[in-house]
């Protein structure tokens, strides 16, 4: 079945959309064959190409997408030689980094400090639940827990030797034996 303003708008803008696909394949006959995948294209939207406002717009946007597809087809890899070295930069931040230096810490602080800590920072138990398994109110739990954070960074700021930038963000540090 074929649809007349499909054959009008072919025969309005084939000649220039022919042009614009020789100028960015390097042979003729390649620009044919796309030319002739965007006909089929337009034929197979049949009515509704019909009712478009700009058909040139859509067969222009059509063949310019069959460009991007094909270039993506044709995109050559090189495999990357095993011994070459790693040189990506780890994906971890900073502040992650000293975590085996935190738990060679956790023994030295207090059997509180580490118990709320390993529970609710390094576990699973939220506050609340830690606070009605350990008889107390929830702003007090919330002030143990504050207390046992900065009282694990100073002592991970001299056991780690913990340096950090002018923001105040750990930028490094040194794990000591």
């Amino acid at each position: 079945m074929a649809f007349e303003c499909v054959l009008k708008a072919w025969e309005d803008h084939q000649s220039e959309l022919r042009q614009y696909l020789v100028s960015r394949l390097p042979d003729p006959a390649m620009a044919d064959d796309f030319l002739q995948d965007v006909f089929f294209r337009a034929m197979r939207a049949g009515q509704t190409f019909c009712e478009l406002d700009n058909p040139r717009a859509w067969l222009f946007r059509v063949a310019r997408n069959a460009l991007t597809d094909n270039a993506r087809l044709r995109k050559q890899w090189v495999p990357v030689p095993e011994h070459l070295p790693d040189e990506r930069t780890s994906d971890r931040a900073p502040v992650d980094e000293p975590d085996q230096c935190i738990h060679r810490t956790l023994p030295v602080l207090a059997d509180a400090d580490r118990d709320i800590l390993q529970a609710c920072d390094l576990g699973t138990m939220s506050q609340v639940a830690y606070a009605q398994a350990h008889g107390l109110s929830l702003p007090a739990t919330k002030a143990r827990i504050r207390r046992a954070r900065e009282r694990l960074r100073a002592t991970l700021a001299s056991r780690c030797n913990v340096e950090t930038d002018s923001n105040g963000r750990i930028c490094c540090h040194k794990m000591q034996s």
